[in-house]
C-alpha cells in the first residue's frame, strides 16, 4: 500500500517528486517511495537528499522510512555517508511487501545503527519510527 492510499494520507504535510520517486513529509517523519528498477546510490537520490536536508536541515530529528512498494535496489556502501550527511536522522524503518524486500531489509539493518528495521506494514513503521524520534527529542530536552 503507497502511503497516498493509506489512513495517514490526510496527515502528509508536503510532498516532492523527483525521477527516484515521491518522497512524503509528516511532522518528525518522511516516507520515501523509490520507483521500480531503480538502483538507488548518491547520484540517483540526489534530489531525495536535497529535499530531506531543505525540510530537515541537520539539528532537527527525523525518522526515514522507506515503503518498499516497488522493487529496487540500495548501494549499501554509501549508506555511511548517507548518514553522515544527517546526524539528525535518529530512526530508519522500511517496510517490506513480500519476502525479497525482507530480506533486503534485514541486510540493509546490518548499515544501520537501529536495531530492528523491518516492518510489515506503514502503520507499524510509522508508530514506531516516529516514538524513536520523540525518544530522541524528549533525550535532548533533559
Amino acid at each position: 500500500m503507497t502511503i497516498v492510499d493509506s489512513n495517514v494520507a490526510s496527515q502528509i504535510l508536503k510532498q516532492e517528486q523527483s525521477d527516484a520517486g515521491m518522497l512524503h513529509f509528516f511532522n518528525h517523519i518522511a516516507v520515501v517511495e523509490f520507483n521500480e528498477g531503480l538502483h538507488i546510490d548518491l547520484n540517483s537520490g540526489k534530489k531525495t537528499i536535497h529535499d530531506l536536508m531543505k525540510y530537515f536541515g541537520t539539528t532537527k530529528p527525523f525518522g526515514l522510512i522507506a515503503n518498499r512498494v516497488n522493487s529496487y535496489s540500495i548501494s549499501l556502501l554509501e549508506t555511511i555517508e548517507v548518514k553522515s550527511i544527517f546526524p539528525n536522522m535518529v530512526a530508519y524503518g522500511v517496510v517490506s511487501h513480500n519476502e525479497a524486500g525482507r530480506m533486503n531489509a534485514v541486510i540493509e539493518s546490518g548499515f544501520c545503527s537501529s536495531n530492528n528495521i523491518s516492518y510489515d506494514n506503514i502503520y507499524e513503521a510509522i508508530d514506531t519510527v516516529y516514538k524513536n524520534v520523540k525518544e530522541k527529542i524528549m533525550v535532548s530536552l533533559n
